[in-house]
């Protein structure tokens, strides 16, 4: 039996979900059982759930998305732990955090479901919500609040009434002046005040039991102190102390120990924000390198750091000798581990001598950041390793991170679409890291244009002849995105001259004889993942650029289909995905392997680095820093998106016929052909319309055309074409209503969206009650997340508010744009705070693409066509011009 592991999930509103999943490791008692009490807290107790994760304890080990969250709440009941006098301030208590500690939890965010929601916005609005939940439950709380807190961890200290100071001292012989106070109130009324802990002596003289009452976080820190234990021993805490700066080492070293304890602490700034101790920077690419592309060779420079300050090597040396744990240099305290320092020193000089005999290109700079220690073949505890940009890399890194600062490029002649501002960034983009030999990964919000940003792109090197290799670009896409591209490319990009090598439009063995020899006369060549990873005469051909289109095809690294596509020769590479590509590392790895080989490393070197980020969070950080570069992800809800999009975008979405339904179709299309000339009046347009409804019926799925059970997915191109698009909608944790005109296709469609979203979903139809279609509502628009809706066509088209939902598939086409549009408006009306996205289906080569072109075309000349449906138009066609509809065109 697969163990449960629960994760955090940030919701599309910014909202957080726990949700169970199957994990890939056994889960231990401890964890299982803190598991389930953070679950039933959530459902039980929404105000608390957060504040009981960032006490629980930190040695039973989370999922890595709810381990960020705990992370980020022990922040608080740290700080909230740490407030002196908690118990006069109670609900008065406000804690405080900065953007720099936002910022840096950010920066050390796993990759997680819902990364694209995470930003410094909701984390402040969680912190500000922390401190509204203690407000609100220790108001109406009756015992202390040390008693409130042990009721989420008895191993929560509160702070008590003993302070420590350590202060820096002008005596060249003890640098450090030490001295213990505690607070103190002249009466009942009075504000507290801090004294020499001396004066408790005097106070609580002939009361050993207060005394000891006061010091009882003292010598609860003393047990795990030996300094601490030194001083009570020797009655030295009660008088002030001036310290050698190894003795103030000995103290700071301990400083986590007595706030552990409940001890407030006053130190020294420098060590409170004291850097990674002692670190290498390796300095590359000041200088423009003569060659561009990841195996560019770059300049580079390495420096020596102690706490921030720059060292030379003598005066590291010096260092060596002199010092004990802290050191004053340039003007500062500085906090010195000798064996990590001479550990550096020797790092320092071995990557001076290395990089100097054989240089280093950019990729290892670019991997360099991840597993350094391995690359300069030295220990982990050899100090902390870091690489920075020089001026010239810099400059390429901010550009590639912030498009709208690249220059804008002319997507070329005779392109027709008119790109909206952020798509044309989206070619500036591609387009300066082509010139740059740079892989892209295209990751953009499904909805916002991908395919006219690559058409652009593609038009682009075309009219500028910048494919000086002369050989064609190679496009790989599901086989039901074929034409969405066609005829994206004919409409916006006309001079670009494309071949599609798929048996549906030529037969295998003709395409290879017929233009095997002349591919490199074609712009690009279209092809799909099935006949890409099958073709040996296209696996074979040295390609400019390689495409991929829904790209997480290629997520697993051990599929056959990706080890076959990784092998094809190309001078550069694309990929295009609206898939959040941070979600899981694994994916990520496979992406990147295509997209820049080697930047990652290879699988092994890769996985080696995960395991690590457990124990050393920064590495995401460094992940990111490595990636980022090269990944173009804008969201419908980017606030420079947002005022650039309608609220609706409306997309055709095209599936092909499966074998079954493909051989179905044509034996209807025969036996119309065979009867329909003995057929006029009433009883012809009779026939017309039940052969309409059958043919929507065989493109929707063969055993709704047959009456039979099953449903198998395999047997439909819409149902295969709906999961696309329906796991980017579920990896996002975005809703979507699906509307068809049929009842019988709810349940079917209903069953089978539950296998991708893992929940249930919902159901509207006319069977169904209108009392009951209120409740069905609210579950949908409100409490946890419950993913789709299915609603046959009529039930759900009026009435309905339904604004949660910002997906809208239209499974089957009405042939109405009123009909479908009064449909669509359930989400898309009053309330609604996100964009919508429009699906609408369309099989492709059949009567349903030939009547959508037929509406289309009728729109271009008239705005009102609500009178004349499609079905009204068909009815008044001729027998050929009927026979030419229903025809199947592949």
């Amino acid at each position: 039996m697969t163990d449960k592991d629960i994760i955090a999930v940030v919701m599309p509103d910014g909202s957080l979900q726990i949700e169970w999943t199957d994990s890939s490791e056994a889960i231990n008692k401890s964890r299982s059982l803190l598991q389930k009490e953070i679950y039933k807290r959530f459902l039980s107790d929404t105000d608390s759930w957060l504040l009981f994760l960032g006490f629980s304890d930190s040695k039973v080990s989370l999922s890595e998305s709810l381990e960020f969250w705990r992370k980020f709440v022990t922040v608080f009941t740290g700080k909230l732990s740490r407030t002196p006098d908690l118990e006069d301030l109670r609900e008065n208590v406000g804690i405080s955090i900065t953007l720099d500690e936002i910022e840096q939890h950010l920066n050390q965010a796993p990759m997680m479901t819902g990364s694209d929601y995470l930003n410094a916005e909701l984390l402040a609005d969680i912190w500000t919500g922390l401190n509204d939940d203690f407000r609100n439950l220790i108001q109406s709380f009756d015992g202390s609040t040390a008693e409130f807190i042990r009721r989420y961890s008895s191993k929560v200290h509160l702070v008590g009434r003993i302070f420590f100071h350590l202060v820096e001292n002008k005596n060249d012989d003890a640098p450090f002046a030490f001295l213990a106070t505690y607070s103190t109130r002249l009466n009942q009324k009075g504000k507290s005040k801090h004294l020499p802990l001396k004066y408790a002596l005097k106070e609580y003289e002939g009361s050993r039991e207060k005394l000891l009452e006061l010091l009882s976080t003292v010598h609860l820190a003393a047990k795990n102190s030996e300094v601490l234990n030194d001083l009570l021993e020797s009655g030295n805490i009660f008088h002030p102390l001036a310290w050698s700066t190894g003795e103030a080492f000995l103290f700071l070293k301990d400083i986590s120990v007595f706030e552990d304890a409940g001890i407030l602490c006053r130190i020294p700034d420098w060590w409170k924000g004291r850097g990674s101790g002692v670190s290498l920077d390796i300095r590359f690419g000041d200088k423009k390198p003569s060659i561009l592309g990841m195996d560019a060779v770059l300049s580079f420079d390495v420096h020596l750091f102690v706490e921030g300050t720059s060292l030379s090597v003598k005066e590291a040396e010096r260092l060596l000798e002199e010092s004990e744990g802290l050191a004053f240099i340039k003007n500062r305290w500085v906090a010195v581990d000798p064996e990590k320092l001479k550990k550096t020193l020797d790092a320092y000089k071995k990557a001076k001598k290395m990089m100097a005999s054989k240089g280093m290109t950019l990729k290892d700079a670019l991997r360099f950041q991840l597993n350094p220690q391995k690359l300069l073949d030295i220990t982990e505890d050899s100090g902390d390793i870091g690489v920075s940009n020089g001026k010239w890399l810099e400059t390429v890194i901010k550009k590639l991170k912030k498009p709208d600062l690249i220059s804008s490029v002319n997507p070329g002649k005779n392109f027709s679409a008119n790109l909206r501002p952020y798509q044309q960034n989206g070619l500036n983009w591609l387009y300066f890291l082509h010139s740059l030999g740079f892989g892209a990964c295209l990751a953009d919000d499904m909805g916002l244009g991908k395919t006219v940003q690559v058409l652009g792109f593609l038009n682009r090197l075309k009219s500028e002849n910048s494919n000086k290799l002369n050989v064609a670009s190679l496009l790989v896409i599901p086989a039901s995105l074929i034409s969405n591209w066609t005829n994206e490319t004919r409409r916006f990009a006309p001079e670009l001259n494309f071949l599609i090598a798929h048996p549906g439009v030529n037969s295998a063995k003709d395409i290879e004889a017929e233009y095997k020899d002349s591919i490199n006369e074609y712009d690009f060549v279209i092809t799909t993942y099935a006949l890409a990873n099958r073709y040996k005469w296209l696996q074979s051909h040295k390609w400019f650029y390689i495409i991929l289109d829904e790209a997480q095809a290629v997520k697993n690294p051990g599929a056959k289909q990706t080890r076959t596509i990784k092998k094809y020769t190309a001078h550069n590479r694309i990929i295009m995905t609206g898939t959040p590509v941070e979600n899981r590392l694994s994916d990520l790895w496979s992406l990147f392997d295509f997209v820049n080989p080697g930047l990652l490393g290879n699988i092994t070197e890769f996985k080696k680095f995960t395991k690590k980020l457990n124990k050393d969070r920064s590495g995401y950080s460094r992940l990111r820093r490595v990636i980022s570069p090269y990944i173009l992800r804008r969201l419908k809800t980017d606030k420079k998106v947002i005022s650039d999009l309608p609220d609706k975008v409306e997309m055709k979405t095209y599936a092909a016929l499966s074998q079954k339904q493909a051989l179905l179709y044509k034996k209807l299309v025969n036996e119309i052909k065979a009867v329909i000339s003995e057929k006029d009046g009433m009883e012809r347009k009779g026939l017309i319309l039940s052969s309409l409804m059958k043919f929507k019926q065989l493109c929707n799925h063969p055993d709704q055309y047959l009456g039979a059970g099953g449903y198998e997915e395999k047997e439909s191109g819409k149902f295969s074409r709906l999961r696309e698009i329906c796991e980017t909608i579920y990896d996002k944790r975005e809703k979507a209503l699906v509307f068809t005109q049929f009842k019988e296709m709810t349940e079917p469609l209903c069953e089978f969206l539950e296998s991708i979203f893992k929940r249930s979903g919902l159901i509207i139809h006319g069977s169904i009650p209108a009392g009951k279609r209120k409740n069905i509502i609210d579950q949908f628009q409100e409490g946890k997340y419950v993913p789709f809706m299915i609603l046959s066509l009529k039930a759900g088209g009026v009435g309905l508010n339904l604004t949660q939902a910002n997906h809208v598939v239209h499974f089957d086409r009405w042939w109405n744009p009123a009909v479908e549009n009064q449909a669509t408006d359930r989400a898309f009306r009053i309330g609604q705070k996100r964009k919508v996205v429009v699906h609408k289906f369309i099989t492709r080569g059949t009567v349903e693409e030939k009547i959508d072109m037929m509406l289309e075309e009728k729109t271009r000349l008239s705005n009102d066509i609500i009178a004349n449906t499609g079905e009204g138009m068909i009815t008044e066609m001729n027998n050929k011009e009927i026979l030419d509809l229903f025809s199947l065109s592949l």
